[in-house]
């Protein structure tokens, strides 16, 4: 979104005035806010910091203390972008340490520290051997503990028992807490967050409150084994530590459209630390959740996302220097020849975005409308139960979703114990040292059937899981079915060229004992497709994923499937996982990146319509408090326009119903004599009045003067265009000067959704 550089400015728009908003001379608490549910007025929030920067600017050649109050002023982004990274990369920090060992509290416990993870609990101990890295005394599982061995049938079960008991219990304990303290927690919060960033208000959405429940809860729904992630509601989280800091500072606290650019900033942070991607979260934000992202905030973002990445790098949570579990390095050349397979990848990762996007819409807008959606906490408990009976069986489906990734992006090395690395001749090396393509094992044949099976149990139980009561991100369970996806391919691949490398498509460049196939690259690449198709991310997506990897050479493969990956998803459906979530819960965003094509005007948008009541207006000089709130308490319009007179309908400006209720209630309070009788003046000067007569109410202070108008006549593309680009809650309409009538947001977007053959209905907020 961009906004008018004018020099001083609250609402003009074509054919209005440019004359600025006359402002309180005392400010009334309360004025110039927002309901909740509410669009913010981009322009004037604009127009507020531009006139408080020329004041703090002014003043700060008058003295040196209001020199170091400038200086401070200017400074004070900087310093909300510092204690934005610290927070979020130890928040970071905190979910990620917690995560891991209460995920590994589900299998067992370290009898050496009850708070070592199962793998710090091997490290630490004197009793272990390489190839056995992962068995050592000090880990006990749950049947050792109870009926002292770990052999048998009755072990297994009492194993299996447990297993489910402690993912029923995080789950339980997850969903109760958002329920009962913070409703707000749930799901990922990035449509929401994309929503609040376009302008809309959503109170306690950012509060402290779901910050601490977001956190904790987070930490037990990653536990529990269900397929989400923990990277989505990360945003979420770091989103509300900049809302909550925000307050600290009066530049931030004050102004709504200020504040959204420190949430962009914040967003960033967010994948930063998700990701270990510091430049691919700038990116996201920009590409992804940002509506207004001026250049001064790509560079806050940029501050924010190193320090959070920094802080994170310095607690180190995985042990091993890296931001995320999954961080792999990748040696080997790809051929031009494997742009194909890389392509097939990305139609894949398409038809999986779109068939996702359909069937989660479907099941929650069916959650939304029927006795389910009644039931949060019995609904996430029989998807716990489900998904943890199916995954105990399945060592793939067992592990952390991350831990899959990790084992799947991973290129098998010599000292790799992984099913997936059982190739026969696996000490053989070539010349180089590196392990040539090799025939497959018994263990690799047992790994590609336990991936399938875990491929499908993925697919399904992500369709139900994402939108329930507990937070739940996309990214990882995306990544997870296009890695397996991936590394099925890519063993497939590798198996091909082994034992058919005189074929004319390998006998090129891959000759028999050489390393020619790396089916982790596959799974990374296979990754990327599936998270794209479901997101509709491409540039911020490819960076991310180098950034992973660390791999500039593999840039041309990733950008070859994210492509294919959007356009196969576009050509099934338009919208995205979170661009879908805004649409059902209703709320009020004008999507930049769609053009409006139909040939419709002003006048067929418009209200009021042919037929219809007459325009609600308040004249300049001839109405009564009375009349003023018997208007208001029949209608429930977000604010009125301003006319001469009824006869006329000549505009004179608009006035906020939330200022206009507030300036009375205070003049009621502070002004002796205001009665019912007593007349609203939106004039300059008012008057002389009779004696005996009360005294009448002047509010042309809370007047815009200069609303944003266009004729009758405008096509609605340039309507459209006027509402994406300065963010406007409502414009007026006129035929030759005359007020005609009025267009809000909500008509606007009930009229895209009109010409899109969608409900008109569904958009619920202004």
């Amino acid at each position: 979104m961009f906004l008018p550089e004018d020099k001083s400015y609250n609402g003009g728009g074509i054919g209005s005035s440019n004359r600025m908003m006359d402002f309180l001379e005392e400010p009334i608490p309360g004025v110039g806010t927002y309901d909740d549910f509410n669009t913010i007025d981009w322009v004037r929030e604009k127009s507020r910091d531009r006139d408080r920067h020329r004041e703090i600017t002014n003043k700060s050649k008058e003295s040196t203390w209001a020199l170091i109050h400038s200086v401070s002023d200017a400074f004070s982004g900087w310093l909300l972008m510092l204690l934005i990274g610290l927070l979020s990369g130890s928040l970071a920090g905190l979910i990620d340490i917690s995560a891991h060992w209460m995920t590994d509290l589900k299998e067992g416990i370290c009898t050496g520290g009850i708070w070592f993870n199962h793998e710090h609990c091997c490290w630490n101990s004197q009793h272990v051997t390489f190839e056995d890295r992962d068995k050592c005394p000090e880990w006990n599982s749950w049947s050792q503990l109870i009926i002292s061995t770990n052999e048998g049938a009755f072990a297994y079960i009492v194993n299996y028992f447990m297993y489910v008991l402690w993912a029923l219990l995080f789950a339980f304990l997850a969903v109760s807490l958002v329920k009962v303290f913070a409703p707000y927690a749930c799901g990922s919060g990035i449509p929401e967050i994309k929503t609040i960033l376009s302008g809309f208000i959503i109170r306690g959405y950012l509060g402290k409150w779901t910050l601490i429940i977001k956190t904790i809860t987070l930490v037990l729904a990653v536990s529990s084994g269900l397929s989400l992630g923990k990277e989505g509601p990360l945003v979420h989280v770091a989103c509300c530590c900049g809302n909550i800091l925000c307050h600290c500072f009066n530049k931030y606290r004050k102004n709504e459209a200020k504040r959204r650019e420190v949430l962009s900033a914040a967003a960033a942070a967010g994948v930063s630390v998700a990701f270990g991607a510091p430049i691919g979260g700038v990116l996201f934000s920009l590409e992804e959740v940002s509506y207004y992202f001026p250049l001064k905030t790509l560079w806050r973002s940029f501050f924010a996302a190193l320090v959070a990445a920094f802080t994170l790098r310095s607690i180190n949570p995985f042990g091993n220097s890296r931001l995320v579990l999954f961080y792999v390095e990748f040696h080997t050349p790809w051929h031009l020849f494997e742009l194909v397979p890389f392509i097939l990848l990305g139609i894949f990762g398409g038809l999986w975005g779109a068939l996702f996007i359909r069937t989660n819409i479907a099941w929650c807008r069916k959650r939304k409308t029927t006795q389910l959606g009644k039931y949060p906490v019995i609904e996430v408990l029989v998807i716990t139960a489900i998904t943890a009976i199916l995954a105990f069986p399945n060592e793939y489906t067992r592990m952390s979703t991350s831990e899959l990734i990790s084992e799947l992006f991973n290129d098998c090395g010599l000292l790799d114990s992984s099913k997936l690395c059982d190739y026969e001749n696996r000490f053989n090396t070539s010349k180089a040292g590196e392990l040539p393509d090799r025939p497959a094992g018994v263990g690799v044949y047992s790994a590609m059937w336990q991936l399938a099976l875990t491929l499908i149990l993925k697919i399904v139980i992500t369709i139900f899981t994402f939108g329930m009561k507990i937070p739940s991100g996309l990214f990882i369970p995306s990544m997870a079915v296009g890695a397996i996806a991936g590394r099925l391919l890519g063993v497939g691949m590798e198996q091909l060229a082994y034992y058919h490398h005189d074929w004319a498509i390998f006998n090129s460049w891959c000759s028999q004992g050489a390393d020619c196939i790396t089916p982790g690259l596959y799974a990374m690449v296979g990754a990327a497709a599936c998270l794209g198709g479901v997101t509709r991310m491409t540039v911020s997506l490819v960076v991310i994923m180098f950034e992973l990897t660390g791999g500039l050479e593999y840039i041309v493969p990733l950008m070859a499937a994210a492509m294919t990956s959007k356009w196969v998803a576009d050509a099934l459906g338009r919208e995205g996982i979170y661009d879908a979530h805004i649409r059902l819960n209703g709320y009020p965003f004008l999507e930049a990146k769609e053009e409006f094509a139909h040939k419709t005007l002003a006048m067929d948008v418009m209200k009021p319509r042919r037929n219809d009541p007459l325009l609600t207006v308040l004249t300049q000089d001839s109405m009564t408090v009375e009349d003023v709130e018997t208007i208001i308490s029949e209608t429930t319009y977000s604010g009125f326009p301003v006319v001469v007179s009824r006869e006329s309908q000549r505009l004179v400006g608009f006035v906020l119903r939330r200022d206009l209720i507030i300036s009375i209630e205070n003049a009621r309070k502070k002004q002796d004599g205001v009665v019912s009788t007593s007349v609203i003046y939106f004039t300059e000067h008012s008057p002389p009045m009779p004696p005996y007569t009360p005294p009448t109410l002047k509010l042309r202070n809370i007047l815009d003067l200069s609303p944003f108008t266009v004729t009758d006549l405008t096509p609605m593309e340039i309507v459209v265009d006027i509402f994406r680009k300065l963010g406007l809650r409502q414009c007026l309409v006129t035929h030759n000067g005359r007020l005609l009538g009025i267009i809000t947001k909500k008509d606007v977007l009930k009229h895209i959704a009109q010409m899109a053959n969608q409900d008109p209905d569904s958009i619920l907020f202004n």
